[in-house]
């Protein structure tokens, strides 16, 4: 069955780094946009990163420009979140995403259960 699995969170201080790992499974994982999500407390979630499935130019959210550098090794069936200089209102759950959109149906979309990033002194 389809698995998407985050690990890497944790908590660290302002200016601190982290890398968030996503290992996919049960899917055509090459074909897929593979993306970042975040839900801080008592905030929707929003989109952090994506990247296209083959690599490519990625998106970014304004709030992480600069810091944030998303990746994926299609040979391994991962996406990649590296953060740095992080600062406290990025502390969320980090949710890895996969969507394939396929003409005008509805697209396959999947998520992870989400990793816990505090970033806090």
């Amino acid at each position: 069955q389809v698995q998407l699995v985050e690990s890497g969170g944790g908590l660290v201080q302002p200016g601190g780094s982290l890398r968030l790992s996503c290992a996919a499974s049960g899917f055509t994982f090459n074909i897929y946009t593979m993306s970042w999500y975040r839900q801080g407390p008592g905030k929707e979630r929003e989109l952090v990163a994506a990247i296209p499935s083959h690599g490519g130019i990625s998106n970014y959210a304004d709030s992480v420009k600069g810091r944030f550098t998303i990746s994926r090794d299609n040979a391994k069936n991962t996406v990649y979140l590296q953060m740095n200089s992080l600062k406290p209102e990025d502390t969320a759950v980090y949710y890895c995403n996969a969507k394939l959109v396929i003409g005008i149906a509805t697209p396959y979309s999947y998520w992870g259960q989400g990793t816990q990033v505090t970033v806090s002194s």
